[in-house]
């Protein structure tokens, strides 16, 4: 490819955004349409949070459905990508000596990867690996990560981290929607502020006096971690392609590292 392929943390949010047109997913389809389509992509998804780091590596990874309490319409999405043991192998090599394993018969694609790329390749034609969040690590092991793949890139390798800045269930607003709570605002922009300008210090909005209330547990956060350390060895920052919040406690917010 002529020009490195870029790296991007989409805010997921609700999986109802996999069937909705709205602003949040017409970003997600606009970023996809401002670059030349990926040769593969690797997706770090919040939802594929276990106790090592691991790599899907079958060729035909299967849509998981891992929610409940949606309309059936949901549960009915089949997103076919391919998958690829090449890049799996890839992947595995790029963060050595750290253990990664192959995965060839137990994940697939969880809906925080196929919720955006239904939206961004909806043919489904574009090979898809999953990296999972290794649970039992900290910030610093997850940026470290980021740094490591980042030669990806310049394979023609979009990195997808797919996640929330603000992530908490518990205190979901249903009668705000497009809204944040204060506190919620509040730790968005001081992310975006750090992310625009020395993403290398992100994992300082986690000593913010909101960051226990944004960042209850850590698994929807931490792609962007990864996104964080695509750039700082890029020596690059990040921009917004969505800024946001909804239902009071999500960030909806979406950074590409270019």
């Amino acid at each position: 490819m002529s020009e490195r392929t870029p790296a991007a943390f989409i805010g997921h949010g609700n999986p109802m955004n996999s069937l909705e047109s709205n602003e949040w997913t017409q970003s997600w389809v606009d970023f996809a349409l401002s670059f030349e389509k990926p040769k593969a992509i690797l997706a770090i998804s919040a939802h594929w949070y276990i106790g090592l780091s691991a790599v899907t590596a079958m060729t035909s990874p299967r849509t998981i459905h891992d929610f409940y309490g949606f309309p059936q319409e949901l549960f009915d999405i089949s997103y076919p990508a391919p998958g690829s043991p090449e890049l799996a192998a890839r992947v595995v090599d790029l963060i050595s000596p750290t253990y990664c394993g192959l995965d060839a018969d137990s994940w697939g694609l969880d809906h925080g990867t196929w919720s955006v790329l239904t939206h961004m390749y909806p043919n489904a034609d574009v090979p898809v690996v999953q990296l999972s969040v290794h649970a039992g690590e900290a910030y610093a092991y997850h940026h470290r990560l980021g740094q490591a793949l980042n030669p990806l890139r310049d394979e023609g390798v979009l990195i997808l981290g797919s996640g929330n800045v603000v992530h908490n269930l518990g205190r979901i607003a249903f009668d705000k929607p497009g809204l944040g709570e204060p506190w919620a605002q509040h730790f968005d922009d001081a992310t975006a502020k750090i992310m625009t300008s020395q993403p290398a210090n992100l994992v300082a909005v986690l000593d913010l006096p909101e960051a226990p209330a944004a960042v209850p547990t850590p698994e929807h956060f931490l792609p962007l971690a990864y996104i964080a350390g695509i750039a700082d060895a890029s020596l690059t920052t990040a921009r917004p392609i969505v800024r946001g919040c909804d239902l009071g406690s999500l960030s909806m917010t979406s950074y590409v590292v270019a």
